[in-house]
Parts: C-alpha cells; structure tokens; sequence
C-alpha cells in the first residue's frame, strides 16, 4: 500500500504540472496578454506601447521561465533603472525595499497572486469561494448520495417489477434534465407568483451569510436531480447483476429471508460500482455549479470561474485551475483505496 501510495502521489505530481502547464499556456497567449496590458494601463494604448507595458511587467521572457516564476521554481523577474538599481519586480510589492523582498514567490512559496478584477489575494478569494461551494457540495451529497442509492436498490431488488420500472423512469429523466431546465422550472413553480407556491425564494445570493430552508433548498435540490438520476442508474445496474449472483441464488434456496439477503449479502458488493461514481461528483460538483451559482446568484467557486474567465483575470484563472486539478487527483485516488476495500478480490501489486 506504501508502494502504491507513493507512486500514484508521482503520478499526481506529474500530472498537475502537466495540466497547470497547459492552462498557464493557454491563459498566457498573446491575444490574453494583449487585454491584459490594456486592462493595467489604457484601453487605447498602441502596439508598441503593449509591447513595453509587456516587457517591463515580465510578461516578454520565454514562456518557460514565466511558468517556473509562476510555479515558484524560478526567480521572480525584476526591473532595473538607468543606474542598475532593482526598483520593480514579481517579488517586490510596492512600497517595499527591493534588498528585503524573496527571490522566489510562487505557488510553491503560497504566493498565488493578486486578482486584477477583484483587486484582491487570489488565495483570499478562493479560500472564500471555495468555502461557500463546499457549503453547497455538503448539502447537495448529503441529499444526493443517500436518495439515490436507496432509488438504486429498491430498483435493482426486483428488475423488471413495476417499482423497477417507474424508479428507472424516474432516474432517467432526472439525469437526462440539465441543471438550467430544471433550475428555471423549479424556480417557476416554487419561487415564482406564475404558478402561485412561493414557498422558497428564487436567489442564493442570502444563503451565502444565512442559509435557510427558504433560500438555500431550490439550489441543493436542482443539483442533486442532476447526479441522482445517474448515480441510482449505476446503483440499480449493480444491485440487479449482484441479485443474479450464484451465491444469491444459494441463499434463496436455505430460506434467507429476502431483507438479509439484500442487506446482508447484496448491497456491499453492490455498492462497489457506485462508489467510483460517487466520487467523481465532487470534481463534478466543484466546477458543474457553474449554472447553478449563475442561476441562483450564488457567488462560489464556480461563479468565481465565471467571472475570472470573462474578465481575462489570468492570476484567479490559473488559482482555480490548480485548485480544481488537486481536487480531482485528490478524489481519483480516494476512489481507487476505497475501491480496494469494498472488493476484497482486488489487490494492490
């Protein structure tokens, strides 16, 4: 298992600076860079006067170095006067004595930059945002997980029988249903004078100091639809395989009552498939509530997305990209140890 540890935190490493490479790139292109100098300096600043902005903000070397100052891995650039004295650089904030300030101030160091949008830490705004999606994350597995297995298994107890059928039905259109539909038909039945239950509000935006019932359900609720659908599919699958089993079969035959056999000896192997799916939501999660923070005006993570992206705010960019590789390499490999332990068959070699 330390072995296996060991190699797969390797390839985790590997890989995040492999995909951390990839966006730094693709956020670092000229046109991006171009927007950005005229966002800092003047919206009707000439080429030349881009170039200059560009090259005296460090902005001119090779994309390598910008990567591994980024990174943490290379010395910040600096700026030098006519006389040869250092008075700018990525590593020295204004006001501070150039002799005094790191050589090195990446991620690697904590430095994850500073919003051009927001005016703010990117390690501020993404702890903060980061906070009120895990909020919602919490709220919506905690729906999600338990409903949709308990769909799956009463499903996949009898395949074929009128629950499995109308339970299927169910778990199909939920999942077959974007968040932005069933978002905006939620809203208009309960949170709207259309239809005339107004028994929830139609905006988040509350929930984020004061989550109520009233204000923060609609937004949980449309999420969970989404991946219950899915997830009980995949339950229901498992459950009506496991139900066909040999030793299934056997335990009818010895007169096991029907409740033992499904607690006892179906659901565990039953909820191995599951378990995978489970996990890969919270990815999911943590980047598909882009809508539904949109919708509900609910500014989390994914709403910090949206506006870093359409802002060209490079720095928040590529701190939520980070955030959202770890996470996802962090779940993949949860996924996999679990896995080892649901099915005992499989082993670590």
């Amino acid at each position: 298992m330390v072995f296996f540890l060991l190699r797969r935190t390797g390839t985790m490493i590997l890989t995040a600076l492999c995909l951390s490479f990839i966006v730094f790139f693709l956020t670092n292109l000229e046109p991006n860079l171009e927007k950005v100098a005229k966002y800092e300096g003047n919206s009707r600043m000439s080429d030349q006067e881009v170039v200059n902005w560009l090259s005296n903000n460090g902005f001119a070397q090779p994309l390598a170095i910008r990567y591994g100052e980024w990174l943490g891995a290379w010395p910040g650039w600096t700026r030098e006067d006519a006389d040869g004295q250092t008075v700018a650089g990525r590593c020295i904030p204004a006001g501070t004595d150039p002799a005094e300030a790191p050589s090195y101030c990446g991620i690697l160091q904590g430095e994850w930059g500073e919003s051009r949008v927001f005016r703010e830490e990117v390690s501020s705004i993404i702890s903060t945002r980061l906070a009120l999606t895990g909020k919602l994350m919490f709220w919506v597995m905690l729906l999600m997980v338990p409903s949709a297995l308990i769909l799956g298994v009463l499903a996949g107890m009898r395949e074929g029988s009128r629950t499995d059928r109308t339970l299927s039905t169910f778990s199909i259109a939920t999942s077959a249903t974007p968040e932005y539909v069933s978002g905006v038909i939620l809203i208009a039945v309960f949170a709207s004078s259309t239809v005339g239950l107004k028994w929830f509000t139609g905006t988040a935006t509350s929930a984020m100091n004061d989550a109520t019932f009233e204000n923060f359900f609609l937004p949980v609720l449309t999420i969970s639809l989404y991946g219950m659908g899915y997830i009980a599919r995949m339950t229901r699958a498992a459950m009506a395989e496991v139900m066909t089993a040999q030793y299934i079969r056997t335990a009818r035959l010895k007169g096991v009552a029907f409740p033992n056999i499904v607690m006892k000896h179906a659901l565990r192997n039953a909820l191995i498939a599951p378990f995978t799916v489970i996990m890969l939501q919270f990815p999911w999660l943590l980047n598909g509530v882009v809508i539904v923070e949109t919708l509900f005006n609910y500014k989390g993570f994914g709403w910090a997305l949206v506006q870093a992206a359409g802002n060209n705010d490079i720095d928040l960019l590529l701190g939520i990209s980070v955030v959202s590789v770890f996470v996802v390499l962090v779940t993949q490999l949860i996924s996999d140890i679990g896995y080892v332990y649901l099915n005992p068959r499989i082993r670590i070699s």
